[in-house]
């Protein structure tokens, strides 16, 4: 796991380096949304290693704290569909309404729809906190206990506002993509020369692919509930599996197929094997 953590940080800071060093990367839509996506991925899997880490060694936190660690976890969960969509979205109009895509997708405008993106992933942690406070007594925010979701639920609304949430939220996403994909192959068929319209579907494509991903990490807690007791390093094979390996990929099936990223990602790859002849 280290190593693909390191290979996910070495590209990650390539396409950080392109995004800052290249002017019209940096003023693009797709770009900064892309960055966002990686940034908050980088956030998420740091999160969630620590909450990991903390119940492998047992170690024991207030309760407080451990809810906030984990409402934000969920928070930064919940971000990357919606910036898929959003991406899609982008990708949608650069096709279909090209006249008014400098219009509609600015900088200024992307910056809007991230802080929405985090708006509405912050909305329903706020119902279940107070579904949370209304439960536990007071004296429980003093006690400290090993940080993981199960011990926290303490109202079946708790499950009712997760499971409402995440079903509501993915669907929606499938949705734009779904639709987005169709119209955007739909154009391609209609023009003759449809190259740049037959890319961006597959790149709509690949949102679609990226979002499947994402929702391995949702089995994870149903393959730690029974397969655990008969596989001991279950947890950890989860986590490695669901959650971390679609997020270190995210970097390689997007910016690879990107010309701007995916030629400085080639030469930073060539770089490596001359040093290494080298040597």
């Amino acid at each position: 796991m280290f190593f693909m953590l390191c290979i996910f940080l070495y590209f990650m800071a390539i396409i950080l380096n392109a995004f800052f060093t290249v002017p019209h990367v940096r003023e693009n839509p797709r770009y900064i949304l892309f960055i966002h996506m990686l940034v908050n991925d980088l956030v998420y899997l740091t999160v969630s290693f620590f909450l990991f880490l903390s119940l492998l060694c047992a170690v024991y936190m207030p309760v407080l704290v451990c809810y906030t660690i984990i409402t934000f976890s969920t928070c930064t969960f919940s971000i990357t569909p919606y910036n898929l969509a959003v991406m899609s979205l982008e990708r949608y109009v650069a096709i279909c309404h090209p006249l008014r895509h400098a219009e509609l997708c600015t900088a200024q405008r992307s910056s809007i729809a991230i802080a929405i993106m985090w708006t509405v992933g912050l909305i329903p942690q706020l119902p279940d906190f107070i579904a949370f406070c209304f439960t536990v007594e007071k004296r429980v925010f003093s006690i400290s206990i090993l940080c993981n979701w199960p011990l926290l639920i303490v109202n079946e609304v708790q499950v009712v506002l997760r499971t409402v949430t995440i079903v509501i939220s993915f669907s929606v996403v499938v949705l734009i993509i779904g639709y987005t994909y169709i119209k955007v192959m739909l154009v391609a068929k209609r023009i003759d020369s449809g190259k740049s319209a037959s890319k961006a579907g597959k790149t709509v494509l690949l949102h679609a692919f990226q979002l499947m991903l994402c929702m391995l990490s949702l089995l994870n807690s149903y393959t730690d509930k029974y397969l655990s007791p008969y596989f001991y390093y279950m947890p950890l094979i989860n986590y490695f599996l669901l959650t971390c390996i679609p997020r270190f990929i995210s970097p390689l099936i997007y910016g690879s197929r990107d010309e701007v990223l995916g030629k400085r990602m080639r030469n930073a790859c060539t770089s490596q094997r001359s040093l290494s002849g080298n040597f």
